[in-house]
Formats: C-alpha cells, structure tokens, sequence
C-alpha cells in the first residue's frame, strides 16, 4: 500500500481491537439489499459504521449508490483458523520456500483470496523456532500491514516445543514473538513432550500480556482436555482450541463430558468442516452438535488453503458453513452464524447487525434465502470498513438459449431484476 496512507497502530495491539482507519469515505448506499428476514432494505454507511438503515429506496445519499437488488446482506464473515505462512504451497516443486519475501507474497495473495469470499477479519497462526526463528512471523506482519484498509490479519505466535532445555528457546521466542506484534499467544501442545508443561507455558506468557490464546489440539486425549479446561478457565480475555477432530472418535459418553468441562470453562473451539491442517492427523471435524449442546461456543474455520494438508483447501467460509448444514444437520442460520457471528466473537471483534450503529463489516450474495445463497453462493460483494473491497460476479451462460428462440424450453436466465432476466446465482 502507497506510504502515504494513515500509519497503522502497533501490530502488538490486541487480537480484536480497532485498527486506525483510512481517510473517511463518502457516505455509500446499498439499495434494495434483502435482509434474512424478507425486508428489502436501503442501508446506508458512513466511515466505518452503519448509519441507517430503511425501506427500499428510502434512504437519499449524497454518495454512490449501489444497486443490490437481488442480493442477499449478511454479517461478514470472519477467518478465525488460517495458516498464511504455509498457505498456496501444495504445487510447490520440492520444500515450500521459506524466504521471508515469498511467505509475504503467500500470505498476502491468500488474504486477499479470503476476503474475496467475504472474510474481512482472519486469524492466521504462524509457526516461529527452528531454523527460521521469527522471519515468518514478521513477513506475515508484513502482509498484515500490506493489507491496511482491505482486511484485518492478526498473527498467533506457534511455537514448536516450550517444556525442558530444548524448551527454552521456543519460550524465549515466544516472549519476543509477543513484543513483535504477535497478537495471540498460540502453540500445539500435542507435539511436546509435555503437553501440560507446554499449555502452562503459554498460558503464562499470556497472561503477562494480556493477550488471548488459540491452541492446535487433536482433542482425543480427554484426561489431556479436561486439564487444559481447568487450567485455562476463567481467563481473559479467552482461550480457543481447534479443531479438535479427535473429539468425534471418543465414545459418545466421554466426549459429552469434555464438551461440558469446555463449556464450563468458556473455552471456544473452532472446527474446520473443509478439511484438517498442518498438525492434525485426522480428516474429520470436530463433533459440532454435541459441543453446541453441551454449551460450548463454536465457531468455524478453513484450516489449510492449498498447502500439504489441504492441496485443495478453498479458505471459502460459506462452503464451510454449507458443510455444516449439509453434514452436521444445522440449520442454515446457525451454520452461517458459526463462520460469521460466532466466529467474529472467537477473534474479539464487535459485533455485527444489519442496523444503525454497528461496523459497516458486511457481505452480499446474489440470493434471496441463506439456503439458496450457501448452496449457490457464487457472486458475492464484499463490505470492509464502510466501502467495497472485493467483487466476485458470476454469469451462467447456456447454449442454444436465445432468448428470442420461439422453439425450445423456457431455460432459466441470469441478469438484473430490471433487463428481463430472472434471478442469478
């Protein structure tokens, strides 16, 4: 981004809290928007809020208007479990490279991509140590800031061991990773020798900085989960595990009472329906339904994006809300709640309504009903901070359908509400 735009507050600040803003925007209007309870709406923005929102063709604006007739408005969703520094390597002849300028370009081109399917907010966790120390956490604070005014990337430090001597380097870097601009305290237990000593140890340097903690977990050892449970409940301000996979392969009985001890502790889990990542042995998701029942927050995540682990990972959070309702049983909102809602909550951020007063964070998919549009959801317009930052447009075309044709069947066609074509997709 040109280095005349507004410096961004120190990349240390917390998982969640409000970035400095770009030079304030006219005020824009999205007309004719559908809401998910049937209203047509005007909706309009100004700076990084909602101003009003009214009947179609209600609100008047000064600005640009946006005709949204035929699309359906939703919270935008958030990305909370991505991994940038690995992310767009599966074709990759031979070992990803690890240069700290080509972990930039991956990171980048990967938000970029998220965003374009409507996730204005992510978390991407990044692994520091070893041979590389913190070169890629700071080239993935290097996209962070590349991205200023498009999308809000937050870093979670990883760090590989953090218990006995060959411990206290990681823990070291950990500290360092921290004061670097790591917002969240991360890390995978399961791959120390000492799991416990591990949770302990980045339990504890959060909270000397009051940061929040996202930690990897297959979460089959539930002897293992009701200890991190007890360790981390209460704290602020949260713990989140994911994605927990393993939960699923537990008999019945006792994995209802890990999801209650995560309940009980205010533990968030973020399950990946799209597939597993880096550090996750299993291919499955996390028992979504019996965690939702037992009162534990779920929200959803995509996991790995074209790396190793998901050579075909979209990063897309409608597919994976379209999962949840198609495998999981869920009901469309929930599901859409778990990637937008649910998910913005799991990162800290503010909530969002399509009402007067909350963050202009919003997305629109060509639709009418959130069936139709996580079935379908192929154009899309993105809202990041009270202006358009991404546009995907899809048009299906057939052949030997002119419209004019007296023979043939009456195909269906795409196009505006007002060029004589019906609904697209």
């Amino acid at each position: 981004m040109p280095d005349s735009q507004p410096r961004r507050p120190d990349d240390s600040a917390p998982d969640g809290a409000e970035a400095a803003t770009t030079d304030p925007a006219p005020a824009l209007v999205l007309s004719g928007a559908r809401l998910t309870d049937g209203r047509a709406v005007d909706v309009r923005l100004s700076g990084s809020r909602i101003e009003a929102v009214g009947t179609a063709g209600s609100l008047a604006t000064r600005g640009p208007r946006i005709d949204l007739r035929g699309y359906l408005l939703l919270p935008a969703p958030a990305e909370p479990h991505a991994h940038s520094d690995t992310a767009l390597t599966a074709d990759d002849a031979g070992p990803a490279s690890d240069h700290p300028e080509d972990i930039q370009r991956r990171a980048t081109e990967a938000a970029l991509l998220q965003l374009g399917h409507g996730a204005t907010a992510l978390r991407a966790h990044v692994r520091i140590g070893d041979v590389q120390g913190l070169a890629a956490l700071e080239a993935v604070l290097q996209a962070r800031r590349a991205l200023r005014g498009l999308a809000d990337l937050t870093a979670v430090a990883v760090p590989r061991l953090l218990t006995g001597a060959a411990g206290a380097e990681g823990l070291a870097l950990l500290r360092d990773a921290v004061k670097m601009g790591a917002a969240v305290v991360g890390g995978c237990p399961d791959l120390d020798p000492d799991p416990t000593g591990y949770t302990a140890a980045v339990l504890e340097v959060a909270a000397e900085h009051g940061c929040p903690v996202d930690l990897h977990t297959d979460g089959d050892d539930p002897a293992r989960l009701a200890r991190l449970a007890a360790m981390a409940g209460g704290l602020r301000p949260g713990v989140t595990l994911g994605p927990c996979a393993g939960l699923a392969h537990l008999p019945l009985e006792t994995a209802g009472r890990a999801a209650d001890q995560l309940a009980a502790a205010g533990i968030t889990v973020v399950c990946l329906p799209q597939g597993g990542c880096a550090g996750s042995e299993r291919r499955t998701s996390a028992p979504v339904r019996l965690l939702r029942s037992a009162g534990v927050r779920v929200a959803a995540g995509s996991g790995a994006l074209r790396d190793t682990a998901n050579p075909v990972g979209r990063g897309d959070p409608l597919e994976a809300a379209y999962l949840l309702a198609s495998q999981h049983g869920l009901r469309a909102e929930h599901a859409y709640a778990m990637v937008s809602t649910t998910a913005r909550a799991a990162l800290g951020l503010p909530e969002v309504r399509v009402e007067a007063g909350f963050p202009a964070e919003l997305l629109a998919v060509r639709g009418e009903r959130l069936s139709g549009v996580l079935s379908l959801a192929y154009s899309r317009i993105v809202v990041h901070r009270g202006r358009i930052v991404a546009r995907t447009s899809a048009v299906r075309e057939y052949c030997d359908s002119d419209p004019d044709t007296a023979a043939g069947p009456d195909l269906p066609r795409q196009g505006r509400p007002d060029s004589g074509g019906g609904p697209g997709s």
